[in-house]
């Protein structure tokens, strides 16, 4: 597969670039290096190779969600510079 002047010129359409003559010919050059080099992987032998989903073999790494202990609602507002009944409570800040 290879990419034609043309092919760049739509693509760059649909992302509303503009390119220079001398840009536009970069651009072909380079996304045919690009494709090129993709090809390659075609030639890899995967059989017997599994899909991955991540390089790491960590199922989950998060922790067990546990109870633990928690804060009163007192102790939590204890340092609020203001509160309101058993809410923080701040300045409004959308109109």
């Amino acid at each position: 597969m290879s990419v034609t002047r043309d092919d760049v010129a739509y693509i760059a359409g649909l992302a509303r670039l503009r390119f220079s003559d001398d840009e536009m010919a970069t651009m072909t050059t380079e996304l045919n290096s690009i494709l090129h080099y993709v090809e390659k992987l075609n030639e890899i032998d995967t059989d017997g190779v599994e899909p991955l989903s991540s390089i790491h073999d960590q199922a989950n790494v998060l922790r067990d969600d546990a109870e633990g202990d928690t804060v009163s609602t007192e102790l939590a507002l204890q340092n609020a510079p203001d509160r309101q009944d058993r809410f923080f409570k701040v300045p409004k800040v959308l109109g």
